[in-house]
């Protein structure tokens, strides 16, 4: 067996990576909530005969697991396969023939992950016989949370064969739903859909219920999940709630309504307060305060909201910053006391800039503004900017305007870098828009009516978003590393009329969990769509060495060449 190199992580969180290399094989590890993106590198000494990429991982409780593929050399996926037929083989004899891998482990334990990557090779004069090559391993963990920036996310799975299989894709609500279901039949389906950002958000919450010294400022766009409005009422007049009112929330049936009804019952009336700015009170914050001070904020892209929570891709931080805490309360008094005078307002103005006393640095910024470009600019520039790489996870980005969503379509021209990112048309089709072209747009129907083998019959997640995120990450591995994500849809128009939140991160850490959520969602929705191309000519199946899967990977200038030489660098 190969000699192997071994790097553990110095601390949680501190750094974007651990990367090792031996014998001419690299490994890179980058921790994502609940997630590992894994980047592989080989030389050119094993570049002729290399089949692909075998990894196993020991996980906190000691037991070594096989990370498997769900294709094969012998087994292609074509129409006519059928689930009977499908397996799932290690990689040690089906071999991952591409340079990056998102891996999940199914029960995300507390604790160190140790991940060992072997380069397979085709044996000599064989087609698809395989034979070890060199290995080396990292140790990362992956559930880290940063006692005073923490991030997380939901799974947004619930269009998967994930969701199908444990699942069988069981109703989230009953219907009709309300405000006040019993939500203990479908706790098991919350914590997983909901995952880390939902236990953040239960979390928050219990810690003012708990201290009667604690107080809640919360802005809401949706609010209609039963389990966080049962626990807000709890607080009684220490909530404070400013509610949009824009027309899809005080129509007839909005659940919005009734959420304000019950919560002006046990909070007192003088302390729900509505509106909506020019356009949407869209900000999804709860500001945490000890008598009058403030102490603690969580923000992000998920609505307090069953969709927001079970059916989208969203995030959620916690930042225990009592300056930060601050200014989210000052923006919420100018708009609890005048939001008509928001725009022209001191906490409008500019961007914020915060961090140190064990915390990362960081910066906020708050609309809706006169001038978008305050906000907007600095993130449009960072993305012109980029050294080596840009993702993006954005709910929008079709009919908007503005700096950052121009920058965000001029992408597919930059050459220098690699970028790729995933929006949603708001008819439903996502799209997954990569390094170099335009992007490919992806019916969610296409899991839902005519399912090819061997997949199962999934849920579409019914009208509306799914991708909801509105993160962009720039160089989440270079020497600058930077993310910026909110409640803000980054588009000029939402920055002039709506109440929104804006936050730029450059901890290493924290930037590559986005970067991780990022390929994450990318891989997810572009194997949809090749799954959704192949024929029974053209079949899913590992490549064979005479057709030499990896050649565009080192060939310069490619989009694959900048994804092996920027994911393991």
């Amino acid at each position: 067996m190969a000699s192997m190199t071994t790097v553990t992580r110095p601390m949680a969180a501190e750094v974007a990576q651990d990367r090792t290399t031996s014998e001419g094989l690299t490994l890179a590890a980058y921790p994502g909530d609940g997630a590992v993106l894994l980047a592989f590198d080989a030389d050119e000494s094993l570049r002729q005969s290399l089949a692909g990429f075998a990894v196993q991982y020991v996980s906190p409780d000691g037991a070594t697991h096989p990370v498997r593929n769900r294709l094969s050399f012998s087994r292609p996926i074509t129409s006519a396969t059928t689930p009977q037929e499908r397996t799932f083989p290690s990689t040690t004899e089906a071999p991952l023939q591409k340079f990056h891998w998102v891996h999940f482990p199914p029960d995300v334990q507390p604790g160190t992950y140790t991940y060992r990557a072997t380069a397979m090779l085709f044996a000599p004069g064989s087609e698809d016989k395989l034979t070890r090559g060199p290995s080396t391993e990292v140790s990362v963990d992956v559930y880290h949370p940063n006692e005073k920036f923490a991030l997380g996310f939901t799974r947004g799975y619930i269009s998967s064969q994930a969701y199908a299989e444990q699942f069988h894709n069981a109703p989230i609500t009953p219907d009709p739903p309300s405000i006040d279901f019993n939500t203990a039949p479908y706790e098991r389906q919350y914590r997983w859909l909901g995952f880390h950002a939902r236990r953040m958000i239960v979390d928050f919450i219990a810690g003012a219920v708990e201290d009667s010294d604690l107080s809640l400022d919360v802005f809401a766009y949706d609010l209609d999940a039963p389990d966080l409005i049962a626990e807000l009422k709890k607080l009684g007049p220490r909530l404070r709630l400013y509610l949009d009112d824009s027309a899809d929330h005080v129509k007839t049936g909005a659940h919005e309504l009734d959420a304000h009804a019950a919560l002006a019952r046990t909070a007192g009336k003088e302390n729900i307060r509505t509106g909506h700015f020019n356009r949407f009170a869209h900000d999804k914050v709860m500001i945490l305060k000890r008598g009058d001070v403030p102490i603690k904020v969580l923000s992000g892209s998920a609505n307090f909201s069953i969709r927001g929570l079970y059916v989208q891709s969203n995030n959620v931080f916690v930042i225990d910053d009592p300056a930060a805490a601050a200014l989210y309360e000052q923006a919420f008094e100018q708009s609890w006391t005048n939001a008509a005078g928001f725009a022209a307002s001191p906490i409008a103005s500019k961007w914020f800039e915060l961090g140190g006393n064990g915390l990362p640095k960081y910066a906020v910024s708050f609309s809706p503004h006169d001038d978008p470009e305050v906000s907007l600019s600095r993130v449009a520039e960072a993305i012109k900017q980029a050294k080596s790489s840009v993702l993006f996870a954005i709910m929008e980005i079709g009919g908007g305007t503005g700096p950052v969503l121009e920058a965000i379509r001029d992408l597919p021209h930059r050459k220098d870098i690699y970028a790729f990112g995933t929006t949603q048309r708001l008819t439903g089709a996502l799209r997954v828009q990569a390094h170099g072209d335009p992007g490919t747009f992806i019916p969610f129907s296409y899991l839902t009516e005519k399912v090819p083998a061997p997949f199962q019959q999934e849920w579409n997640g019914g009208a509306g978003q799914v991708i909801h995120h509105k993160f962009v990450v720039v160089d989440f591995n270079g020497d600058s590393p930077i993310a910026f994500a909110g409640s803000s849809n980054l588009a000029a128009g939402g920055e002039h009329a709506n109440g929104d939140n804006l936050v730029a991160i450059t901890h290493p850490g924290l930037v590559a969990e986005y970067a991780v959520e990022a390929i994450k969602l990318i891989d997810h929705y572009r194997f949809r769509a090749t799954m959704r191309n192949a024929t029974d000519e053209q079949p899913l199946r590992l490549k064979r060495r005479s057709e030499n899967w990896a050649a565009d990977y080192y060939r310069p200038g490619t989009p694959k060449y900048i994804e092996r030489t920027v994911f393991a660098s």
